[in-house]
């Protein structure tokens, strides 16, 4: 049976071609005048691309044939999130809820905002591509099914084996790991891994074919491994590589999967040292940092000071860094601490964003 423009444009769109979908839609604007499954589907589409503002001029045609259409508010509340207007944001996702009280996406993205919706922090994940998981979602790719089902099964079936002989089993605290299967590269990938025309970017990092595959398996392969930090290291890489668009693509979806560990479950915990001789290769890696505070202060709803990393002996300062918790964590400033938190920047300085803090009740810092 015959499909009509709609339906191939969203089959595109499913195998994220947003450009094919918007030029497939494009040349039958006439046809589709007035037609809201129209105006939303290609509001969608240049919203994946990142023209924001073809996005809003659809979506709000789009409204004024229907106001309370899930879809629609998503990718209408997305536009603001994407420009940091987040009260505007939320009113959107709060009318998605009154609506659909049990919609995860909206509830994902105001948990976004309260916990991270910072203005630096919405501009580093609109430019990462991390911003796309509030997007309106478009579907599964189809293109990664059967590529995926055979690996999977052999992957399973091995594992089993493996586990049977060597009788190991992970902590049921750990739990289960999410199946990556459906990021494998493409046969098309892993020949041609590295961007044919590299005059309009600049790159951190020129890696050969070899160097990008091995860079994205070792990434796959240190998450499903529990080290989050090191899968997080090899992202970087690519991203700041000269990796095809696709590639990176995928890396930062893997990104999503990611967990925020503890003091104990932290593993590969970068040195100050490290990370400020190649700042970009840790961006969003967690790390454990001693030392003490100064400058403390509430600046908003945001606790702000500089951790003075090393100095938890008051003997040498081995470096200062920006220290901000959403909330106040109540460190004493008399005490040494240690903190768990997120490498960021902030204008283009690094920092940490917070997430626990341990202070001993002892005069020195002891492991909690």
């Amino acid at each position: 049976m015959a499909r009509d423009v709609l339906q191939v444009a969203q089959g595109l769109m499913r195998r994220r071609k947003f450009s094919a979908a918007i030029r497939l839609l494009e040349g039958r604007n006439e046809i589709y005048e007035g037609n809201f499954d129209y105006y939303v589907l290609i509001a969608t589409a240049c919203l994946y691309v990142g023209d924001a503002g073809t996005a809003s001029s659809y979506y709000q045609r789009a409204r004024e044939i229907k106001l309370t259409d899930t879809t629609l508010l998503l990718g209408q509340a997305a536009l603001f999130l994407r420009r940091g207007d987040t009260d505007r944001a939320i009113q959107y996702y709060l009318e998605i809820l009154d609506n659909e009280p049990r919609n995860i996406l909206a509830k994902k993205a105001l948990e976004f905002i309260r916990t991270k919706g910072d203005y630096s922090t919405i501009c580093r994940w609109v430019d990462s591509g991390r911003i796309e998981q509030f997007y309106p979602p478009v579907g599964v790719n189809p293109d990664k099914i059967l590529g995926v089902i055979l690996p999977v099964t052999a992957c399973v079936l091995g594992f089993i084996v493996v586990m049977h002989i060597a009788g190991l089993r992970k902590p049921a605290s750990e739990g289960t790991r999410a199946d990556l299967s459906s990021f494998v590269l493409s046969a098309e990938e892993s020949k041609n891994a590295q961007e044919t025309d590299m005059t309009g970017g600049a790159y951190r990092f020129i890696l050969s074919n070899r160097e990008i595959t091995e860079s994205y398996g070792n990434a796959q392969r240190y998450f499903q491994s529990y080290r989050d930090n090191a899968a997080q290291i090899e992202i970087n890489r690519l991203l700041n590589s000269n990796a095809v668009p696709s590639i990176k693509q995928k890396a930062r979806l893997l990104m999503n999967y990611l967990s925020v560990p503890t003091f104990d479950t932290i593993t590969d915990n970068p040195s100050y040292d490290d990370v400020v001789k190649d700042p970009e290769l840790f961006m969003d890696c967690y790390v454990v940092w001693s030392g003490r505070i100064s400058n403390a202060g509430i600046q908003g709803s945001s606790y702000r000071c500089d951790l003075l990393v090393g100095y938890e002996t008051m003997e040498k300062v081995i470096g200062i860094v920006p220290l901000r918790f959403s909330t106040n964590p109540g460190i004493a400033n008399d005490k040494p601490v240690k903190v768990l938190g997120r490498l960021t920047a902030e204008n283009g300085k690094l920092c940490i964003e917070g997430h626990a803090v341990y202070q001993s009740v002892n005069d020195f810092l002891e492991k909690p």
